[in-house]
């Protein structure tokens, strides 16, 4: 009988699965394979989509995911868990009950609230949910600049809505800033109630399906391998950026992140 290997961490990944392959449950296999970390994943909600936007999703149903999440969690040393897409309040609620249980589980969540091409995920009611159960476990929140706007709309400026998810509960927030009106792109981290580092990126040219599932799962599985925020969030970005650096067209909407780009020899 062959022995397990200590050495190879488990992340618990619950998203959505993503037909086209390019976000969701396999970015984050991708991703954490990429890491050398098993992916355990629960699939939370199915979805109708390609690589250009989402035309339907159906969440699954609460019982289902905790039971998914329950199995491997009583089975397998969980070194953190990776939240992505939820889709219902139900679905908050569940993984809330879950979160209770295991406090000393590192958590990074990905606070998906609308697709790449716009299409809404998420409710107001589901908004609020996820910021009073799920913020007060997570140790890495990954907001784009957006979706940071949206979950703290109090606030008039993006370290004052970052500020106020700090105070929500979050140990650290990375917003990222894609989305905003800048040569270079620049990823800013919250943390300790202050900002704490700037990031500095060149802005790649197209859209990407998958970017905020990959740099999400990456610094999962950073931190599953024994990393400190800080580095793990650091180390994160640069391999994100390079997976849309060597990004592929696979169908006519988006182009999808490279995320096995280390497999490629030099001729590639």
């Amino acid at each position: 009988m062959t022995e397990t290997n200590p050495a190879i961490p488990v992340v618990l990944a619950l998203s959505g699965n993503d037909p086209s392959g390019g976000a969701g449950i396999q970015a984050d296999i991708e991703t954490l394979a990429s890491h050398g970390c098993h992916c355990a994943p629960v699939i939370t909600a199915l979805t109708i989509q390609d690589t250009q936007d989402i035309k339907g999703f159906a969440p699954v149903d609460a019982s289902l995911i905790i039971e998914q999440a329950r199995a491997v969690l009583e089975d397998m040393p969980v070194a953190v868990i990776k939240i992505g897409l939820l889709g219902s309040l139900d679905s908050i609620e569940a993984i809330e009950g879950i979160l209770q249980d295991y406090r000393e589980v590192p958590v990074v969540l990905d606070p998906i609230l609308a697709s790449g091409g716009g299409t809404q995920l998420t409710d107001s009611e589901a908004l609020t949910a996820m910021q009073a159960l799920l913020f007060p476990h997570t140790t890495v929140l990954t907001p784009n600049s957006l979706e940071l706007r949206a979950l703290a709309p109090e606030a008039d400026n993006l370290d004052a809505c970052a500020m106020a998810l700090l105070d929500r509960g979050c140990e650290f927030v990375l917003v990222t800033g894609t989305h905003e009106n800048t040569s270079a792109v620049t990823n800013i981290l919250f943390g300790n109630h202050r900002r704490l580092e700037s990031f500095t990126w060149d802005r790649l040219p197209g859209q990407y399906h998958g970017s905020g599932c990959t740099l999400a799962s990456s610094i999962a599985g950073l931190l599953a391998q024994g990393l400190e925020p800080f580095t793990a969030i650091h180390e994160a970005q640069e391999y994100t950026w390079e997976a849309l650096h060597q990004g592929y067209r696979a169908g006519m909407g988006q182009l999808l992140p490279n995320r096995l780009f280390w497999a490629l020899g030099e001729e590639d």
